[in-house]
């Protein structure tokens, strides 16, 4: 994709923040590790989310990877026993904003990635893309909100084959499924994206009150459920037995 090149412009480090025409694109930009997330991008990233918030030139948001992987979640060679998670997660830092945020997605979008793709308003995706949640397959339990989502978006019994197998979707499964919006040409990722992201964003502007009711009816449906308070309970018991295991 021609834009990514123009977005990263040669950066280095592992989040890449680019603006165009009122756009924020935020690049998880760790290829040699599959854009997976360390506890210092975790913690970096809520923060260039919640400005995005703050800054009355940004319209919207598009997430995106760079190196044709989306993310592989948390970079387990980062994780410090004992240490506190990062808070607000990813996930949670994505609800969290006010202003549309759209997943961008090439390649793989696994574990915690396919949380926050979840977490996004829209997400999207090239042909190329896959997703898989391999939470249980690697003795972890979802932490950013995956859980009810994920159920919330496909139903119990595809959630269910996704967890417990950890199997991956193409990305016409994940479209059928629910998991993304739509599937588009590659060349085209970036470009569709924006196109939604403007559509949402004069939808705001226009009716500003309409538009943030939706949204926050649309985000409580997601995020505040029975089923959100059975992953935070079994989330807790997770914990509790690493803890004394």
């Amino acid at each position: 994709m021609s834009e990514l090149s123009d977005l990263l412009n040669g950066a280095q480090a592992p989040l890449v923040v680019a603006d165009r025409n009122a756009i924020r694109f935020v690049v998880l930009n760790r290829p040699a590790a599959r854009n997976a997330m360390t506890r210092a991008m975790r913690a970096d990233f809520a923060g260039i989310l919640a400005e995005a918030d703050r800054d009355d030139a940004v319209d919207a948001v598009i997430l995106t990877g760079a190196g044709g992987c989306f993310s592989a979640g948390v970079d387990l060679k980062d994780r410090v026993p004992g240490a506190p998670p990062v808070e607000p997660n990813p996930g949670a830092a994505l609800r969290a904003l006010h202003k549309p945020v759209i997943a961008a997605i090439d390649g793989a979008c696994v574990t915690g990635a396919l949380e926050m793709a979840l977490s996004c308003a829209f997400a999207i995706a090239t042909p190329a893309a896959r997703f898989a949640d391999t939470h249980c397959k690697v003795g972890l339990f979802p932490r950013w909100g995956g859980g009810a989502m994920l159920s919330g978006a496909i139903g119990i019994r595809r959630a269910r084959q996704m967890m417990l197998t950890g199997d991956f979707i193409d990305a016409a499964t994940a479209a059928d499924w629910g998991i993304i919006n739509e599937v588009v040409p590659e060349e085209t990722l970036l470009a569709r994206a924006s196109e939604l992201a403007r559509t949402m964003s004069a939808s705001a502007k226009a009716q500003p009150l309409s538009y943030r009711l939706h949204s926050e009816m649309l985000r409580d449906f997601e995020t505040h459920s029975t089923a959100t308070a059975i992953e935070h309970g079994m989330l807790a018991l997770f914990d509790q037995d690493k803890r004394t295991g």
